[in-house]
């Protein structure tokens, strides 16, 4: 797989032990003096909720389990929730509402790049820090915000070298719905297979908006796109519950993964635990992480995710890792700084490793995203995915692509004195703050 050069640019205070610590669900609310606040912004209600739901749960089992640890820093932790409920100008104004008013120390939330690029100017204006567990599209690199899940060259880009390779897919049907994520992406994809050699009448793209219900006539025309002779695949970056309805239409029409094979960058085992899966066995997913992955530390972690949700039918999923990866590394930031100081945090958590559930470490880098392997993912009928490829070690997430024109010559390096999200090594000048 090939890696960007600039991918390769990689890279205390102990928290006091407080006796007894209780779980945080059930105990009486904490003076403001006394707890740590610790805000979680995620969708509860609207077309994104049937995938941040988990996430919200996902936060709350990870500070009770740090409070049954003794808290940080001497202090129980306290979270702050509240539900954007998936309306993208809302996020900024709860994101205002929890550091004003609430004065949380750290946020983790959002999923969409649209509610990420609302809260934006919210963190930076007041100086806080946003833990963002999603794939995303890349060509951003904020000082305040901590990027957990992955960037292009590590999910997209390889999904493409694995269809490539294995699938001997020649035709592209680049398929999402209408905001900067898809967008962006399939901007990326499209540079990246034309440099393959693919003729632009091989690329079809096509947008749809937020919960899009209706997929018969699209589907038909996948379909036909489809039978001009060429293995063709579907790259999906659809989002939401518009999933549901979308691969029930390719079930509908008699569209096998052995046809027109779907990968996607938004499906993952929670989203699958509304639909039948069985006429989507062989369709695939790319992550950097599954339930299904055989390690002790995802046996643990889901063991615990049982237990804290009272449901062993629930499943994981990535961006509950990524928020597993990215509350370690801010716990072990904060102990490291002795504060919850933005400023302090920000400095210490360049180079901080947490264990990832797949078995090795992941790394803040200095362009504030973080090392993964990439993990392709095949429907099995029980709704979990069968591991069919991985990539040899871990792959540094790329904050700008080497496939655009206006950011191919960008590097992030948040570490003083360069302290820049979009640096121009041809011209040698900060671009100014990164997105």
């Amino acid at each position: 797989m090939k890696m960007g050069r600039r991918s390769v640019l990689r890279m205390a205070a102990s928290a006091a032990i407080m006796a007894a610590a209780a779980p945080l669900t059930g105990l009486p609310a904490f003076a403001a003096d006394e707890t740590i606040k610790v805000g979680i912004l995620h969708s509860l209600s609207g077309t994104m909720a049937i995938s941040e739901t988990t996430l919200k749960d996902a936060m709350l089992m990870l500070i009770d389990e740090q409070n049954k640890k003794g808290g940080l820093l001497g202090k129980k932790l306290e979270a702050v929730v509240v539900d954007p409920a998936s309306n993208w100008p809302l996020f900024a104004e709860k994101a205002r509402e929890l550091i004003s008013v609430d004065k949380v120390a750290a946020v983790f939330g959002c999923w969409t790049s649209v509610s990420r690029k609302s809260v934006l100017p919210v963190f930076e204006e007041l100086n806080n820090i946003l833990f963002y567990p999603v794939q995303y599209e890349g060509e951003e690199s904020q000082r305040n915000v901590f990027y957990t899940g992955a960037a292009p060259n590590q999910q997209a880009i390889p999904a493409v070298d694995y269809l490539m390779s294995v699938e001997s897919v020649e035709r592209w049907v680049l398929a999402g719905t209408d905001y900067v994520y898809p967008r962006t992406t399939n901007k990326i994809l499209e540079a990246y297979l034309k440099d393959k050699g693919v003729a632009a009448a091989d690329i079809m793209i096509n947008y749809t908006p937020f919960g899009q219900s209706d997929w018969q006539s699209i589907v038909a025309e996948i379909k036909r796109f489809g039978s001009a002779g060429k293995k063709t695949a579907v790259v999906s970056t659809i989002n939401g519950d518009a999933n549901v309805p979308f691969y029930k239409e390719l079930a509908n029409q008699g569209i096998k993964a052995e046809d027109i094979p779907v990968v996607a960058f938004s499906v993952g085992e929670e989203e699958l635990a509304g639909i039948d899966t069985a006429p989507l066995v062989g369709h695939l997913a790319a992550w950097n992480y599954f339930m299904s992955v055989d390690t002790p530390e995802n046996a643990e972690f889901i063991k615990k995710w049982h237990a804290f949700i009272k449901n062993d039918k629930r499943v994981t999923n990535d961006p509950m890792e990524a928020h597993y990866i990215g509350f370690n590394m801010w716990v072990k930031a904060v102990e490291k700084a002795g504060t919850t100081d933005p400023d302090a945090v920000i400095d210490a958590i360049i180079g901080v490793a947490v264990p990832n559930l797949t078995g090795g470490y992941a790394t803040m880098m200095p362009n504030h995203h973080i090392t993964k392997p990439v993990l392709i993912g095949e429907i099995q009928d029980d709704g979990q995915f069968e591991v069919v490829y991985e990539t040899p070690g871990l792959v540094p997430g790329d904050a700008w692509s080497d496939y655009l024109p206006d950011s191919k010559d960008l590097i992030s390096d948040w570490r003083k004195p360069m302290s820049c999200g979009n640096f121009n090594v041809k011209t040698g000048k900060c671009g100014g703050k990164g997105t």
